[in-house]
C-alpha cells in the first residue's frame, strides 16, 4: 500500500454546465447532487477508504488552490499539485509522475477526474486494486473502461482486444481508442459488446508512464525532466511557473495512450456516470411521470415532459407546453436551451 498513489484531477472549468458552472467556482466544486457534498469531496472520501490521506494528491489549476483548500481540510501545500496554465491532461499528469516518483521511486499512480459518479463503490476500489496489483508487475498502462448500457455519443470508446489469461480478473489489451462517434456508429459499438467507454480513469507505475512520455512525448518530458531535483522542495513552484507553461497543451490520450502499445483495460460496472452536461445529469436522477427533473425547484409544470429544471428556490415557476428543454436559473443567468443541442452551451460568448 505505501507504494500507491492517487492524483486526482481537478482543474476543469466545467464550461457544460453552464451557468452552475463557472470559471470561478466549477463543476467539481459544487454541490450539483445537492447531497451536501462537492465532486471533488466525493472522490476524495472515495479514495480514503483504499488509500492513506498522504498518498492521495489533487492536480488543480493555481486559480483553485483556495477552493481545494477549504473543501479538503488539513491536506497540506505540498498534497495540491498547482497547474500555472491550463495545458490538458498531458503535462499534468507527466508533473504528477515526476513529482510522485521523487518522493518514491517504486510509486503506482492512480489517476482520477475529481466529478465522475461511482454508485458502485466497493466495486470500484475492487477494480483499482486489481488494477495496482497488475501495473506493480509490469510495464502497463491501463485504464478502467465502463461497460456501456446505451449508445451514447457523449464518450469516446475503447476497442477490446485480446483477453488477458494470465490474471483472475477480466483484462484485456487495447486494440484502439475512438473519437465519440456519431449516433449509428455508438450502436454498432454497443450491438458488438467489444467497447467500452473511456472514463479517463488511469492506473500505472509512475516510471511506466515517464518511459512512455519519454518515447512518445519527449517535448513534454524534456522540460519537465530538467526540475527533478526540485520536485517536492521549495524551489518546485518557481521551477514549474516558469517552465510548465512551455509545455506543449495536448491529453494524455493524444500524446501517449493514442500511441502506445501496452495498453489494457479492465471492463468495469460501477454505477458510473461523468455527469458532465446537463443532460447526462438528466439521465443520472430521478424523474416524474414525465421525465422532467426538477432540481431544488418549486413549481407547476403543465402539458410537459422531458426537460431538466434548475431554479432557484426562493422562486415559484410555471412552465406550460415546453418538451425537451434546459431551464437553469442560476449567477444570474437564465438558461433555457433544448437539450438535443446541449453541446453548444460551452462555445457560448459568457
Amino acid at each position: 500500500m505505501k507504494n500507491n498513489y492517487v492524483a486526482i484531477m481537478a482543474g476543469g472549468i466545467g464550461s457544460r454546465f453552464w451557468p452552475s458552472s463557472s470559471e470561478e467556482n466549477p463543476k467539481q466544486f459544487l454541490d450539483i447532487l445537492g447531497i451536501g457534498k462537492s465532486f471533488l469531496q466525493m472522490t476524495y472520501d472515495r479514495f480514503l477508504k483504499f488509500f492513506p490521506k498522504d498518498n492521495i494528491f489533487i492536480v488543480t489549476n493555481q486559480r483553485y488552490k483556495n477552493l481545494v483548500l477549504k473543501q479538503i481540510p488539513g491536506i497540506n501545500d505540498n498534497r495540491i499539485i498547482i497547474e500555472p496554465s491550463r495545458n490538458n491532461t498531458a503535462p499534468s499528469v507527466a508533473y504528477t509522475a515526476f513529482k510522485i516518483f521523487n518522493l518514491n521511486n517504486n510509486a503506482n499512480i492512480v489517476m482520477a477526474p475529481s466529478d465522475h459518479v461511482i454508485l458502485k463503490e466497493d466495486e470500484f476500489l475492487g477494480n483499482i486494486k486489481n488494477a495496482l496489483d497488475f501495473v506493480s508487475t509490469s510495464n502497463a498502462l491501463l485504464t478502467l473502461g465502463i461497460l456501456p448500457n446505451r449508445p451514447d455519443t457523449g464518450y469516446g470508446y475503447i476497442e477490446l482486444g485480446e483477453k488477458n489469461k494470465d490474471v483472475n480478473f477480466d483484462l484485456y489489451k487495447v486494440n484502439s481508442f475512438k473519437e465519440k462517434p456519431g449516433l449509428e456508429t455508438a450502436k454498432k459499438y454497443l450491438k458488438s459488446k467489444n467497447y467500452l467507454w473511456n472514463a479517463g480513469i488511469f492506473i500505472w507505475k509512475a516510471t511506466s508512464i515517464l518511459d512512455a512520455f519519454r518515447k512518445y512525448a519527449p517535448g513534454i518530458y524534456d522540460i519537465l525532466e530538467t526540475g527533478k531535483k526540485v520536485y517536492n522542495t521549495d524551489k518546485e513552484q518557481e521551477f514549474i511557473k516558469t517552465n510548465y507553461p512551455l509545455t506543449t497543451k495536448t491529453s494524455v490520450d493524444y500524446a501517449i495512450m493514442e500511441k502506445a502499445n501496452n495498453i489494457f483495460t479492465i471492463p468495469a460496472d460501477i454505477g458510473w456516470s461523468d455527469l458532465g452536461t446537463w443532460n447526462s445529469l438528466h439521465a443520472f436522477s430521478d424523474k416524474d411521470e414525465n421525465n422532467n427533473v426538477i432540481i431544488d425547484a418549486q413549481g407547476l409544470l403543465i402539458d410537459s415532459k422531458d426537460n431538466i429544471i434548475k431554479i432557484a428556490s426562493d422562486k415559484k415557476f410555471v412552465i406550460k407546453d415546453l418538451n425537451g428543454y434546459i431551464i437553469i436559473d442560476e449567477n444570474n443567468t437564465l438558461l433555457i436551451y433544448p437539450k438535443n443541442k446541449e453541446q453548444e452551451i460551452k462555445d457560448i460568448d459568457k
